[in-house]
């Protein structure tokens, strides 16, 4: 099965993946996308597990996500916030429009080839590409032994070597923020089913994975707040250097578009009536996000 496949896999364990999966630390965000107001392109931002750090900041975000199924789930938090479903590889906003893009926990699931060039297209000069992960700490036994359970042996893509690779960005910064999240037994199982390797399992083997962490919880789980899972939340950011654009023409994309307007999904906006934040192409073709 293909990283992209794996990576549909996540729209049959949407509602897991919400109840279960962590938040990131408040200062994390900040680092990420900076204190003072900006406008934040957040690709693969799933359910909103990182977007609802950037909305309490106060920043102007288009949270986009190749999953509809996903982004629902963002959408009954924060039904003011922009969303788009969209892929890293085709991005539904004007050229050097934002501040900052910012993506977690998805990176590793880009073509980079196709993705880079995109990124460095819509970013302002100076603007910043920021990346991060919620990585296990490992260091501990149970959760190695957790690791094993659900084979998730290698839990992030370095990015670096990618960036500097690609020329379009420069000097990659890193910063790490350690936090734990609290687990009950059925939390570790709905993380557990959220893990795209558990969700492509058949039901036999999905069981086999459950009844084992059952286990691992009977065993580890301790104190009034249960199992203490601990995390370390590893981050990363670069400017991107300047470029000559090529005026390309629009971006077609065929998803739905969300914003503050009430169409219902699946539909697109007409034109007469879209709502603010949105420009449409010259040549009727897929409404753009204008974030400048």
């Amino acid at each position: 099965m293909t990283d992209a496949e794996r990576a549909l896999s996540f729209a049959g364990v949407a509602g897991a993946y919400d109840r279960a999966r962590p938040s990131y630390p408040r200062e994390a965000a900040e680092w990420l996308a900076g204190r003072a107001p900006a406008t934040v392109l957040e690709l693969g931002a799933g359910t909103g597990k990182l977007t609802d750090q950037l909305l309490a900041l106060g920043h102007d975000v288009l949270a986009t996500d190749p999953l509809d199924e996903m982004l629902q789930y963002l959408r009954l938090r924060h039904p003011d916030c922009r969303t788009a479903v969209a892929a890293a590889e085709e991005i539904p906003v004007a050229a050097r429009s934002v501040d900052v893009v910012v993506s977690a926990q998805a990176f590793h699931w880009f073509d980079v080839a196709k993705a880079l060039p995109e990124i460095a297209r819509v970013l302002k000069p100076e603007g910043v590409l920021s990346l991060a992960w919620n990585v296990r700490d490992d260091r501990i036994p149970w959760v190695r032994k957790l690791g094993r359970l659900i084979d998730t042996p290698t839990q992030e893509r370095e990015p670096a070597g990618a960036l500097v690779t690609s020329r379009l960005f420069g000097y990659v910064e890193e910063r790490q923020f350690r936090f734990w999240q609290p687990l009950r037994k059925q939390d570790l199982r709905d993380l557990v089913t959220s893990r795209s390797n558990v969700a492509i399992k058949s039901p036999d083997e999905q069981r086999l994975v459950l009844a084992q962490c059952d286990a691992l919880y009977d065993e580890y789980g301790r104190g009034p707040d249960g199992m203490l899972l601990p995390y370390i939340t590893h981050c990363y950011k670069a400017v991107v250097r300047p470029v000559v654009l090529e005026d390309t023409g629009p971006i077609h994309l065929t998803g739905h578009l969300s914003g503050a307007s009430t169409e219902p999904p699946g539909e697109a906006t007409p034109a007469a009536v879209s709502p603010p934040g949105r420009t449409r192409d010259d040549d009727g073709g897929t409404t753009l996000f204008s974030l400048s």
